[in-house]
């Protein structure tokens, strides 16, 4: 399901958003007051989702007396924070060899392993801030089904047992009846560990009360038109405040400010009635797994806790001029292509779909996820987490918290923090690139499919995309 309009306060319109949402009930939707008018504080944060919650609630544990106030158009949760497809894992945008050719083996690695604890400190977090968001670390799974993603696994397996830090684990065919993966008429799969299942929007509506129960305040139905340093201006009035946080993601293209720095990939995701506890032993899918495999136009997957499919991917196109619309949320076309692909890989699944639904996620130019902090203007900015954020987030929000409160950390000297992206281009060439991306990891799948060899338009591709 997916709103017609997402202009009034309404908790049932909300509800529309997602399964996710729609799982809640209306109560947990309800908005928050606006912004009451002009108002100072501390720090301004620009967005309610985790990366907003989370840089309040850690800046709020180091210092309690802070006053932080976080200003969000919608209600938190809106964006991509509570539609995604609830991986908490250890992937960045960024490959670990890609993160070594641009910052070094040694810095590469110690934002590695960063990512790999970040996974448990979700789960710590969330349970320390009273919220229950389903988090159970099961594992991601991902097949391969041709000799093609077999070649991948083995390649992906072989370059974490030479960095040393990701876990990863081949399984063989000859492991199938173990492991299920002959469920998904896989020859072999591979199996990462650091990965929890979350039902993302009990997370980060949960977040959200949490932040408030520490002392900060959430302005929803507040709109942010600008800012400067020591100023944000929103419909709503002006906040007065001494640092300030933006934390928009796929949402800042929408803003004159940010409109280059971001762009706004739409990733779909259907949601299935629950299954029967036979169905998921017979795939060998337990509770807190989640799955994919190793075709180049991403899908992913994970079985919630109520015994469902919740199952997404890309193929939707970019829209000109960076636009947003909630009638992008849907389209038959990808939707039909991801219950195929659903179906393909487990052809003994017989369940209707029940919730379609769709969402901006935000990619920068060079797909590499950041977190910066000028002490000169006192404005930090993280994002750019092109899908990966369930758990980037987290890691975004402790380090923003050390930055702005002046600490010298670990985190603080990770190799993403002020990386700085270059713009996107300009029209036509940000629709026709964008786009053309998307073709050509669609190609990339029909390629491999008719050669049996490794897709020539991926390898041209992967540089543009993290490999």
């Amino acid at each position: 399901m997916s709103p017609e309009n997402i202009d009034g306060p309404d908790a049932s319109t909300y509800a529309g958003l997602s399964f996710w949402h729609d799982s809640l009930g209306p109560d947990a939707l309800t908005p928050r007051a606006a912004l009451p008018g002009d108002t100072d504080a501390d720090v301004a944060v620009v967005g309610g989702g985790l990366t907003g919650l989370w840089t309040a609630w850690y800046l709020l544990e180091r210092d309690p007396g802070l006053k932080v106030v976080v200003l969000e158009k919608q209600i938190a949760g809106f964006g991509a924070s509570g539609r995604n497809g609830g991986w908490c894992s250890a992937l960045f945008p960024r490959s670990t060899a890609s993160l070594v050719r641009a910052h070094g083996l040694d810095a590469a690695l110690a934002l590695r392993r960063a990512m790999v604890a970040t996974v448990d400190e979700v789960g710590r977090a969330a349970s320390q801030a009273g919220v229950d968001a389903d988090y159970v670390k099961g594992g991601t799974v991902a097949y391969a089904r041709s000799q093609v993603q077999l070649a991948a696994a083995r390649a992906e397996v072989d370059e974490a047992r030479e960095y040393g830090v990701d876990a990863v684990e081949f399984w063989g065919a000859d492991q199938g009846s173990v492991h299920g993966i002959g469920a998904a008429r896989a020859l072999g799969a591979t199996f990462d560990p650091a990965c929890a299942r979350v039902h993302p929007a009990k997370l980060v509506r949960g977040m959200a009360t949490a932040v408030e129960r520490a002392g900060a305040t959430i302005a929803e139905q507040t709109e942010v038109l600008g800012w400067a340093p020591g100023r944000v201006t929103t419909t709503r009035g002006t906040v007065t405040a001494d640092r300030i946080v933006l934390a928009t993601e796929g949402y800042g293209a929408t803003l004159r400010q940010t409109h280059r720095r971001i762009l706004p990939l739409y990733s779909l995701m259907i949601a299935t009635e629950p299954l029967p506890d036979e169905f998921w032993s017979r795939i060998g899918l337990a509770h807190g797994r989640t799955f994919t495999d190793f075709r180049h136009l991403l899908i992913y997957g994970q079985r919630t806790a109520d015994n469902r499919f919740a199952f997404g991917g890309r193929g939707a196109r970019y829209h000109w001029g960076s636009s947003i619309r909630p009638e992008y949320d849907r389209s038959p076309r990808v939707f039909e292509h991801l219950h195929r692909a659903l179906r393909d890989l487990f052809p003994s699944m017989d369940a209707a779909i029940t919730h379609r639904w769709g969402g901006p996620l935000g990619v920068p130019r060079d797909w590499h996820a950041s977190v910066s902090y000028d002490p000169s203007t006192r404005i930090a900015t993280a994002g750019g987490y092109v899908g990966d954020g369930l758990s980037t987030t987290n890691l975004a929000g402790r380090t923003l918290a050390d930055l702005l409160t002046g600490a010298d950390t670990e985190l603080t000297r990770l190799p993403w923090v002020n990386h700085r992206s270059p713009s996107w281009e300009v029209e036509p060439l940000r629709f026709a690139g964008a786009n053309a991306g998307m073709t050509a990891m669609a190609v990339a799948d029909a390629e491999e499919r008719i050669t049996g060899r490794r897709s020539v338009a991926a390898r041209i591709m992967g540089p543009l995309v993290g490999h």
